[in-house]
C-alpha cells in the first residue's frame, strides 16, 4: 500500500477502536442497569451479574461497529479537511475513488471482525447464556420452596406451602394469580409436586381446586381437577425457557432449517433462513457506513464553520439504509424464497456511497470548492 492509504488506514483504525470502545460502554452500561437490579433483586451475586454481562457482550459489539466505523471514516475525513490534507492530496491527482481506497480497506476490516462475531462468538455466548439463565431460574425457583412462609415469586402471584415432605412432596398448596387485568386465579391443592421439563420447572398440583373471579361483572368460576400443571418457569421469567433463540443456532443449522430446527426455536423457516443469510450480509453494512461517512464529507464546499451539513446528510444517509434493512427484513421473513433481500441495506448502501464518490467529483462540485476555499 502507498504510504497515505498506510496513514489514513492507521488513523482509521485507532479512531475506530476508541468510537467502538466508547459506544460498546454506553450501550453496555445501558442494558446492565436493568439486569444488575434484576439479578440483584433475585439474590444473585455480583459475580453472577458479571458473568451475564460479558456473555452479552459479543451482541453488543456487533450492534455497534457499524456506528463507530461511519464514526471513525467522518471524524477522519473532517480532520484530514480541516488541516487541508485532503486537498493536497487532490492536488498531487488523487481522485476521489483512490482517496477511498483505504476506507474501503478499512471498511472490509470490520466487516471481518463482524463476521466472526456473526457467525461464531455471537451464538456461542447466546447459547452459554441461555443455558446460564436456565440455571439461575430452577436455582430461584428453588428458593420459594419454602414451608409455612408465604411467597411471592413475582409480582401479582402469591405462593404458600403448609409442608414439604422428606420425599420432596408438596402439601397444601395455595397459589394466587393476579397478573391478569380481567381476572385473578386461585388455586388449592392437597399436594404437588415440582418437575423439570424443557421449558422451564413446572408445578403439578393434585386433588385441588381452581377458583377464577372475573372483574367485570365479579363472576366467579370454580372448576375441580385431579391433576392439573402450572407453568411455575413462566412466573420466574416471563421470556420462558426451552426454546432456542435463532441468533444461538449455527450457521449450518440456520441454512439447513429442517423441522427440528424449527421445532428447537418455534420459528418458520423464512425467518431461519433469512437469519442465515443476513449473517453474510450484515457484516457489510460496517463497510457500507464507512464508505459513507467518507463520501458525504467528500461533497460540498470548504467552510470554515466546518463540515457539519455534510456530517448530517452522511447521518440521514446511514439511518435511510437502515430502513431500507428493516423493511427488507419484514417482507423477507414472510416468504422463504425472499432470502435475497438480506443483501438491499449493503447494495442500496453501496450505489448510495458510489454516488457520493461520482457526484464529489463533478466539475460544479470542484468549482464549488474552490470558491469557497477563496472565499473564505
Amino acid at each position: 500500500m502507498a504510504r497515505f492509504d498506510r496513514y489514513l488506514l492507521s488513523q482509521l483504525l485507532m479512531l475506530f477502536g476508541f468510537f467502538a470502545l466508547v459506544l460498546v460502554a454506553v450501550y453496555w452500561v445501558n442494558r446492565a442497569v436493568g439486569l444488575f437490579d434484576r439479578l440483584i433483586g433475585d439474590g444473585q451475586s455480583a459475580l453472577v451479574f458479571l458473568e451475564l454481562t460479558l456473555l452479552t457482550l459479543p451482541n453488543v459489539i456487533r450492534l455497534v461497529l457499524p456506528v463507530a466505523a461511519f464514526a471513525a471514516a467522518a471524524f477522519v475525513t473532517n480532520r484530514l479537511s480541516t488541516e487541508s490534507e485532503l486537498v493536497v492530496m487532490q492536488a498531487t491527482g488523487f481522485s476521489a475513488w483512490r482517496l477511498a481506497r483505504p476506507v474501503l480497506v478499512f471498511g472490509l476490516i470490520v466487516a471481518a471482525m463482524m463476521a466472526v462475531l456473526m457467525h461464531a462468538l455471537v451464538p456461542a455466548s447466546r447459547t452459554a447464556l441461555t443455558l446460564r439463565q436456565a440455571e439461575i431460574a430452577e436455582n430461584v425457583t428453588a428458593r420459594f420452596l419454602r414451608a409455612g412462609v408465604f411467597q411471592f415469586p413475582a409480582e401479582g402471584v402469591t405462593f404458600y406451602i403448609r409442608e414439604i415432605t422428606e420425599a420432596g412432596e408438596l402439601r397444601d398448596i395455595f397459589l394466587s394469580d393476579a397478573r391478569s387485568e380481567n381476572s385473578r386465579t386461585s388455586y388449592t391443592a392437597r399436594r404437588a409436586l415440582l418437575a423439570r421439563s424443557p421449558t422451564g420447572p413446572k408445578l403439578v398440583l393434585f386433588e385441588g381446586l381452581a377458583q377464577t373471579l372475573t372483574y367485570d361483572g365479579g363472576r366467579l368460576a370454580v372448576t375441580r381437577f385431579a391433576d392439573f400443571t402450572y407453568d411455575l418457569g413462566a412466573v420466574l421469567s416471563p421470556a420462558g425457557l426451552g426454546l432456542r433463540d435463532e441468533a444461538s443456532m449455527s450457521t449450518r443449522d440456520l441454512l439447513r432449517a429442517d423441522a427440528a430446527v424449527q421445532a428447537a426455536t418455534g420459528r418458520s423457516r423464512a425467518v431461519l433462513l433469512y437469519e442465515a443469510h443476513n449473517r453474510f450480509a450484515q457484516p457489510f453494512l460496517a463497510t457500507v457506513a464507512a464508505m459513507i461517512g467518507f463520501a458525504a464529507l467528500l461533497v460540498g464546499a470548504f467552510s470554515r464553520f466546518g463540515l457539519w451539513k455534510q456530517l448530517l446528510g452522511g447521518a440521514v444517509a446511514l439511518v435511510a439504509v437502515q430502513l431500507v434493512g428493516n423493511s427488507a427484513e419484514t417482507l423477507g421473513v414472510r416468504d422463504e424464497r425472499l432470502w435475497p433481500l438480506v443483501w438491499a441495506a449493503p447494495v442500496s448502501g453501496g450505489v448510495l456511497a458510489a454516488g457520493l464518490l461520482w457526484w464529489s467529483q463533478r466539475p460544479f462540485g470542484l468549482w464549488r470548492r474552490r470558491g469557497g476555499g477563496a472565499g473564505a
